[in-house]
């Protein structure tokens, strides 16, 4: 379970008032994505984070009036050469954070927009609105229902009918005559799915260390061995689950129950062929897939790769689809380690979901972060000298 499952929802199904701050716009080089939410409670407890502490002492503030008069503030921070140590991203970057309310009354969906399975919840909240009233309203979309309102059915049927073009998060904006006085309304719309998943064939002790990182990255994470000696709980307490089944077996019928996607991670540790072949004969043979997985490795020397790929061309297949393969697994750290390899094989999945190549940084010029996202009303990137938004105007500012 994550922490929002143990420190969160639980303050939220007793009645306590909570702050969500996250941030729904992002320019340049800003140290976390869109959809970051850092949570408040009454008492101060903070739960996640917006910046990776650059502005989190600005917004904590924010939060803490939020939180005592339930009105919704949107602030942004950013960096200006002369205000390198003013409150703003001393690391670089502007990001916009929308800090909200939430509790039992005005926010009752909230538990299942945090769901960490099942169906997809899409919710949808106006952050800036000419009508100040319509600030902080939202609507909660799932498959079969929609609950809440952004102010006016229009608005409402606007924002759903964009849905299927959003695939993670959003900041939209719509002009809502005639009221608006030529003003956009901004919504920021989230899709809160299941974590993505990690299946790991083997259960080695390199497993058991890759089930931890891939635990703390967000997977929800699969330890599948057909030995059920070394395939139990106790070895691998950071896994989601753990199977005793052949691994072929377990991936097809997965694969067939639609329970995998275009985010799944797949890493054969078998060291033995008559689990690997099989294995990775239905992982690379993405055409029988409805989405082909995101990352397929196998761990090995090289001699062991050549010989696994003579197997795979053996068993029929092409070279096409043995290229799809990564391995010898993970990136050239020089790792040895179990912990090690894990951290290897974790930063090439990362490297290659975002497309990274794997260099320092420190060898390398230009943006770290390669995404840049629109700013303020209208505008596609903001200048990297924004002015940063002071803490007291922030705190001041009503809803616009």
């Amino acid at each position: 379970m994550n922490v929002v499952d143990t420190e969160i929802l639980p303050r939220w199904r007793r009645g306590e008032p909570i702050a969500a701050a996250t941030v729904v716009n992002t320019s340049n080089s800003a140290p976390m994505p869109m959809g970051s939410t850092m949570y408040v409670t009454r008492s101060g407890s903070v739960v996640g984070s917006v910046s990776g502490g650059c502005v989190e002492a600005a917004v904590l503030e924010i939060a803490t009036r939020v939180i005592d008069d339930g009105q919704p503030r949107i602030a942004r921070f950013g960096i200006t050469e002369d205000e390198a140590f003013a409150v703003g991203l001393t690391c670089g970057g502007v990001i916009e954070v929308f800090v909200q309310r939430i509790d039992r009354a005005i926010f009752p969906e909230f538990a299942d927009a945090c769901a960490q399975a099942g169906e997809p919840v899409t919710v949808a909240t106006v952050v800036r609105s000419p009508a100040a009233d319509r600030v902080g309203r939202r609507l909660v979309v799932r498959n079969d229902s929609v609950t809440g309102t952004l102010g006016t059915p229009a608005l409402n049927a606007r924002v759903v009918d964009d849905l299927p073009s959003i695939g993670g998060t959003a900041l939209r904006r719509y002009m809502t005559a005639p009221d608006t006085a030529g003003e956009p309304t901004e919504v920021f719309v989230t899709v809160r799915r299941r974590p993505p998943r990690m299946l790991v064939f083997g259960a080695t002790d390199f497993a058991a260390a890759l089930a931890r990182i891939g635990s703390f990255l967000g997977y929800h994470v699969t330890v599948c061995d057909a030995r059920a000696t070394f395939a139990t709980p106790e070895r691998f307490p950071a896994a989601d689950e753990v199977v005793v089944q052949w691994p072929h077996d377990y991936l097809r019928a997965e694969r067939d129950a639609g329970r995998l996607d275009g985010r799944t991670v797949l890493i054969s540790l078998t060291h033995d062929a008559k689990f690997e072949i099989p294995l990775l004969r239905i992982a690379l043979s993405a055409e029988d897939w409805p989405e082909s997985p995101a990352y397929v490795g196998a761990l090995g020397s090289r001699r062991t790769h050549a010989d696994r790929c003579a197997r795979l061309r053996a068993a029929g297949l092409t070279e096409a689809r043995i290229r799809r393969l990564r391995a010898p697994v993970g990136l050239n750290l020089r790792a040895v380690t179990p912990e090690e390899t894990a951290v290897s094989i974790a930063a090439e999945i990362i490297a290659l979901g975002h497309g990274g190549d794997g260099r320092a940084l420190s060898s390398t010029a230009g943006a770290i972060h390669a995404t840049t996202y629109g700013m303020g009303r209208g505008a596609c990137d903001a200048p990297s000298g924004t002015t940063a938004d002071q803490i007291s105007s922030a705190l001041g500012s009503a809803p616009s």
